[in-house]
């Protein structure tokens, strides 16, 4: 896991609760990741693309996982242009990651593989209504192909959160964790 050290990044303020995920899905031996919301990063100057530590960077933290563990990274983002930088910024880890640019309530409801690791980050949280209810519909498409050790990983805590937390926690998920902006749950808490 020393791999992970060189994503701690001062701006990236989700560091230490991904490394603790991860560390649960290595015990656990999670081998297929799912994302919903692709790392976008941003644009410097016209045709340079730089890294978003502020949102986390977990695409590129996820793919170099992937890779290291010799498992798949599954992305998809309604942006083509946050698709294109995040192929960008995976190149290296091109083997074990696979991107769809799709709606990610459709992605989920057609994926076909059971899913060991599912993070939700999708749809921007400026409209808490609306993101909520986007990622219980995420939720409601995906809780099927999750595993029983699987770990479900929802961010923007408050801004995104507000229906699909008490969703998965209807369904027998437990809270494993929580940080200001993320909340880790799974329905075996070990």
């Amino acid at each position: 896991m020393d791999f992970l050290e060189k994503y701690k990044h001062k701006k990236n303020i989700r560091f230490p609760f991904f490394k603790k995920a991860l560390q649960i899905a290595i015990k656990r031996n999670l081998k297929i990741f799912v994302e919903t919301g692709t790392s976008r990063g941003k644009d410097k100057f016209l045709f340079f693309k730089k890294k978003n530590w502020k949102d986390g960077m977990s695409t590129l933290m996820f793919a170099d996982f992937a890779h290291q563990i010799n498992g798949e990274l599954h992305s998809c983002d309604i942006s083509k242009k946050n698709i294109e930088n995040a192929k960008d910024f995976t190149r290296e880890f091109a083997r074990n990651t696979f991107f769809y640019h799709k709606d990610s309530i459709e992605f989920l409801k057609n994926f076909e593989k059971k899913i060991d690791f599912l993070y939700l980050d999708s749809f921007d949280g400026h409209n808490v209504e609306l993101a909520s209810k986007h990622q219980l519909n995420e939720a409601k498409h995906a809780i099927s192909k999750l595993k029983d050790n699987s770990l479900v990983l929802v961010d923007d805590k408050g801004a995104k959160t507000l229906y699909s937390v008490p969703f998965f926690e209807e369904n027998g998920y437990f809270l494993v964790g929580e940080s200001e902006h993320q909340i880790l749950l799974s329905k075996n808490v070990n």
